[in-house]
């Protein structure tokens, strides 16, 4: 109102002068007006997600009928017209240069790009340029939009998986925000476009619909970058000031609420806490979050609690190789789960995936995380390329035991090699597997996991590995396998055990475990099995040296592989050393079947 009186105002007094001062008085009056009211355009300060990147084109290649360009859309969700001047976009390699004047109007788009797209791209829309456009990697980028008072006002932070689409995450899609108004959910807000460009830049999106936020905020994990430094990872991003609340959080063992919190930007789905006093190697501490909500309101919930603590450098065995897919069915993902059988916690961002090459040369390494992601002891983590698959295929008890890499190593379906490396590159642990170690009487081994036994026997011993069995669906990633066995720490001779075996690859008794114990080192055993009847149905073993402690194992087959009968057998087992002294065992053992 102030605004046309002023102007009325000065209309009255251009009216009584002469023309010289009439002209003089208006070219004063424009200059007025520009500054009294285009300046307030100017001067409006924006908020969190006031603008939001609504769509990006990180992959343009191959085109669909777009142009060949990268390119993000910015829109403008608030009632407020903001001029773009100043304003800066940018990843975590950098920011560009400032972009032009631009106004954005409520509700209106303005596609931003290299300089040499901008003539291409106007033909979708407005379109300004930056200098120092920030390349958009395919997957695994983080893009963020600053404004001039150096204020983060909304940032993506995006992976491939976001497309949903096998077929438009390969190039030439672009990724669409769903709903505008709920700009921070990360991949349950984002798809790749339906539209038959492959994008709809300039426009509303062509996924564009209600999609509210009503899902609380999870805590991932967390990891300390030294003893009074923890970092939070939280699934999406948070309300910024209620994070930085420092009584929000409380660490276990005496440690109690930290001095200082800090949401970290750009997405702010981190936060960095500072203790009061520091954390001891070898504990493992546990941090509670709690009134933390992310930025439409929802309010950290159940799954408000995870393990920290000080990391160390793996050592050989401390993790070990614990099962394989590496035959997955047609659909399916190759996936290594590793078991932290020591007493240390490890570091997944120092510890590397690799195989073997055909001259035998440790080749094809892959970093685990590229952020600290902490394995803590007697837990089982699952190394694949998409967890996703993993999880449809096979039941999951731990649906957070996932680390995902941009590419495994291959493993052929007949033989090779899985390596397990820490972060100065010494083994920490080495399978060489082969298909014929799995179960003689799997017909289609697609989709058949192989199971570590044992996790204190030798990786490389073949008995030591067994196919998963059926009744879990021939996988158990994440949780104990179906086929494992216990260290025995036998006493006497030779046991066998179970007493009943039922070779029918459900879980249960699948094998027997033929274990010694010999007062000394040296001793050569041959194990072979009769039926009731005497008759020799397998050779087992033939001058097999022993350790002090050890077993072998009998799968219920015979000699060619083939089904037994049901009935009762003998194994007959004969031990000799250089010494020239023998002896000889006799166990008995029923195979039978459940069905």
């Amino acid at each position: 109102m102030i605004h046309f009186l002023e102007l009325w105002f000065c209309s009255q007094f251009v009216q009584n002068q002469n023309p010289y001062m009439k002209t003089l008085i208006k070219l004063m009056l424009i200059v007025f007006c520009t500054t009294r009211f285009c300046g307030s355009l100017y001067a409006q300060v924006a908020g969190r997600n006031d603008i939001v990147i609504g769509e990006l084109m990180a992959d343009p290649s191959p085109p669909v009928s777009l142009p060949n360009n990268e390119w993000i859309e910015l829109r403008n969700i608030s009632a407020t017209a903001f001029n773009l001047l100043g304003w800066r976009i940018g990843d975590a390699s950098g920011q560009s240069g400032p972009m032009p004047s631009f106004t954005l109007l409520p509700d209106s788009f303005v596609i931003v790009c290299t300089g040499s797209a901008v003539a291409a791209m106007s033909a979708f829309g407005p379109a300004i340029s930056v200098t120092g456009f920030p390349s958009l990697d395919n997957t695994g980028d983080q893009i963020f939009l600053r404004s001039p008072q150096n204020r983060i006002i909304h940032a993506v932070s995006y992976i491939d998986s976001w497309y949903g689409n096998a077929l438009k995450k390969e190039g030439g899609w672009s990724l669409e925000m769903i709903d505008p108004k709920n700009p921070c959910s990360g991949i349950t807000n984002w798809i790749a476009s339906n539209d038959v460009k492959g994008g709809s830049p300039g426009k509303k999106n062509s996924v564009d619909a209600v999609n509210a936020d009503i899902t609380a905020p999870q805590l991932l994990r967390a990891f300390a970058t030294d003893s009074v430094h923890i970092t939070l990872v939280f699934d999406e991003p948070l309300d910024s000031v209620k994070a930085a609340v420092a009584a929000n959080y409380t660490i276990s063992d005496g440690i109690g609420s930290p001095q200082i919190a800090m949401p970290i930007a750009p997405v702010f789905e981190k936060v960095s806490v500072r203790l009061n006093s520091p954390l001891n190697r070898g504990t493992v501490y546990t941090i509670t979050v709690s009134a933390v909500t992310d930025c439409a309101g929802n309010q950290v919930d159940t799954k408000n609690m995870v393990r920290v603590g000080l990391s160390s450098v793996a050592d050989s065995l401390d993790m070990v190789i614990n099962e394989i897919l590496f035959n997955p069915l047609s659909n399916g993902t190759d996936y290594v789960e590793i078991y932290n059988r020591s007493e240390k916690i490890i570091d997944l961002n120092q510890v590397y995936i690799a195989n073997r090459n055909s001259a035998g040369v440790v080749s094809n390494i892959k970093q685990l995380s590229a952020d600290s992601y902490l394995f803590f002891p007697m837990d089982f983590m699952v190394i694949t390329e998409d967890p996703g698959i993993v999880k449809r295929d096979f039941i999951t008890q731990n649906m957070d035991a996932f680390v995902t890499v941009p590419s495994m190593p291959s493993f052929n379906d007949d033989k090779g090699s899985v390596i397990i490396l820490n972060a100065q590159g010494h083994i920490t642990d080495e399978l060489n597997y082969e298909e014929k170690w799995h179960f003689k009487l799997i017909d289609n081994k697609e989709g058949v996991a192989l199971e570590r036994i044992d996790h204190n026997a030798p990786t490389p011993d073949p008995s030591n590995w067994h196919s998963a069995a059926t009744g879990v669906g021939y996988g158990t990633p994440t949780y104990k396998n179906s086929q494992y066995r216990i260290d025995l720490q036998l006493q006497g001779e030779i046991t066998v055990m179970p007493e009943i075996i039922s070779p029918d690859n459900d879980g249960m008794d699948d094998f027997a475990t033929i274990g010694y114990h010999f007062p000394s080192p040296g001793y050569v055993a041959n194990i072979s099995i009769f039926d009731a009847n005497g008759r020799l149905v397998r050779y087992l073993q033939r001058n097999a040296l022993c350790g002090i402690t050890g077993y072998f194992r009998w799968d219920g087959l015979g000699e060619k592989m083939q089904r037994l009968p049901v009935g009762i057998y003998i194994i007959y087992t004969q031990v000799f050393n250089l010494e020239g002294k023998k002896k000889a065992f006799k166990n008995t053992i029923v195979l039978a079947r459940r069905n």
